[in-house]
């Protein structure tokens, strides 16, 4: 499989702060690619630095082939990215700012692609209305479409989905999904970890500048196998044997009582009888109980909580 974005060994300072600290990882042709991480763990400085826009203080970053300093018009061109940041400019109407940017790389006559981006964002109605007037969502719709004026192979995408409503997140997804069947490689920062673990075949987790787990979704669950069990008690406590399964509590109280939701982790499912059998024993009441399956979301406050 051929390499869409190849990253080796990239350190970036900004004076003393060290933003990123020797990643590497690459993201194959076609991949559905997920680069998730807290605030602050340098995912924008290394979208940043693919796009060309920081320049790494050392290390390597190559775009289908193209590395993005010494080759950076080739290196852009193979690229689409949509900021987190609404970027606009005022003056121009939705159609007028896609001819734009057509324009930037001497892409002409692209009315026609143009006219199935607003089509498949549900732009088509705001096509001739100025950029000042849009909502914050339509404004985000704008900037996918930038990114995809000039078909790119290469797409990045920086929350895409924050802050927009339920029905353009439908929208976004069904199209960036036709993207990639048809070949388009695709790189997705989300907070929305439910997002990422429905789409993403493969996702890297930063924390303070470094890589710390990259491998396929399903592998990355499988590691933390088991679930949790969810719990409210209408009489007794939680017993002291089973506090060190506790992963959160609802209640102030160090040992959660009755009307408290708490949650159990559990590794493997024959663990749930042991621990009902032990609030039994405790004289403890369930009022209500459910078995949840661990989620890329469990998965991902357990490994940055491993990397501390």
């Amino acid at each position: 499989m051929s390499i869409a974005i190849d990253i080796d060994s990239v350190v970036k300072h900004y004076g003393r702060f060290q933003a990123l600290r020797g990643v590497s990882l690459q993201v194959e042709q076609g991949e559905f690619f997920g680069l998730l991480g807290p605030n602050g763990a340098g995912k924008t400085t290394l979208i940043t630095s693919i796009a060309g826009l920081t320049r790494p203080t050392s290390g390597r970053i190559a775009v289908m082939g193209h590395d993005v300093v010494d080759d950076y018009r080739a290196a852009r061109r193979a690229l689409g990215v949509v900021p987190q940041e609404l970027v606009f400019d005022p003056f121009f109407t939705v159609r007028e700012t896609l001819r734009i940017t057509s324009g930037y790389y001497g892409i002409r006559r692209n009315d026609a692609w143009i006219d199935e981006i607003l089509a498949n964002l549900d732009l088509t109605g705001k096509a001739d209305a100025n950029m000042r007037a849009l909502s914050g969502g339509m404004k985000r719709r704008v900037l996918v479409a930038q990114a995809l004026v000039h078909r790119p192979p290469v797409i990045v995408l920086d929350e895409p989905t924050a802050g927009v409503d339920v029905e353009l997140r439908q929208t976004l997804w069904q199209f960036i999904r036709r993207l990639n069947r048809d070949g388009h490689t695709i790189v997705l920062t989300t907070h929305y970890l439910e997002e990422a673990q429905e789409l993403c075949g493969r996702i890297a987790m930063l924390k303070q500048g470094q890589v710390v787990a990259l491998d396929r979704t399903s592998a990355l669950i499988r590691r933390f196998s088991g679930g949790r069990l969810v719990l409210r008690l209408s009489e007794g406590v939680l017993p002291e044997g089973l506090m060190p399964l506790l992963v959160e509590s609802a209640a102030a109280s160090a040992r959660p009582g009755p009307g408290e939701r708490f949650v159990l982790r559990i590794d493997t499912y024959e663990q749930v009888e042991p621990v009902l059998a032990a609030l039994r024993t405790a004289g403890c009441v369930i009022d209500e109980m459910e078995l949840q399956h661990t989620d890329l979301e469990d998965v991902f406050v357990r490994i940055m909580q491993e990397n501390r």
